[in-house]
């Protein structure tokens, strides 16, 4: 592989410096402006490494759900799914973790890396029960860093723009999918009608 690029400093040749706005945007905490964007996004995406490998999770609820403790630290809950745990699992090996924040509509992200816990304090469940019930646990992130991103991403891919949405019947449906995996040992059709009323029934 002779077109590699194995070391640093071929990676820096071929990309030179960032620019100056780049590295100031990265701040150690969530200013006002950073806070909008927590509070304003529904959706975001939990990254983290352990002995068992590398997980990237997405999360999502009401616009605001993960919660500002205070400037440095976040609390996300975890909600029912899969009981994979894989985020939860890594974290009791290695505490870093970096979050995405997507808002709809929005073209600019944020980033934040810390260092997270798992916490099962009753006041901090209680603070995020919906239709009376809480969460088995909450994440509580410890900011090391917060930087946006640039809207590029979001501009090539169109990823807003309605006209550019892909009809769900153009993908296999959540019941194909199971059902290949399991060599059609599996009733897809069964389950996809059962889906959307398990789906909302196992929201919390």
């Amino acid at each position: 592989m002779t077109h590699r690029i194995a070391t640093l400093e071929a990676l820096e040749a071929l990309y030179g410096q960032p620019a100056e706005r780049s590295l100031r945007k990265e701040i150690d905490h969530l200013n006002a402006d950073y806070q909008a964007f927590v509070r304003a996004s529904p959706f975001v995406v939990l990254a983290s490494a352990g002995d068992d490998g590398l997980d990237c999770s997405p999360k999502g609820d009401s616009a605001g759900f993960v919660q500002i403790l205070d400037a440095r630290t976040l609390a996300v809950p975890d909600r029912p799914g899969n009981n994979r745990i894989d985020n939860l699992r890594n974290l009791l090996h290695d505490p870093r973790m970096s979050l995405l924040f997507l808002v709809p509509g929005v073209g600019e992200s944020l980033r934040v890396n810390g260092r997270a816990e798992i916490s099962v304090d009753p006041a901090l469940l209680a603070r995020f029960e919906i239709r009376g019930r809480q969460p088995r646990s909450v994440i509580v992130v410890h900011i090391d860093a917060a930087y946006f991103h640039c809207s590029k991403a979001i501009v090539r891919s169109a990823l807003w723009d309605p006209t550019r949405h892909v009809p769900r019947e153009q993908l296999p449906s959540a019941g194909t999918m199971h059902a290949h995996l399991t060599d059609g040992d599996f009733d897809a059709a069964a389950y996809d009608l059962e889906l959307p009323k398990r789906t909302q029934d196992m929201l919390y």
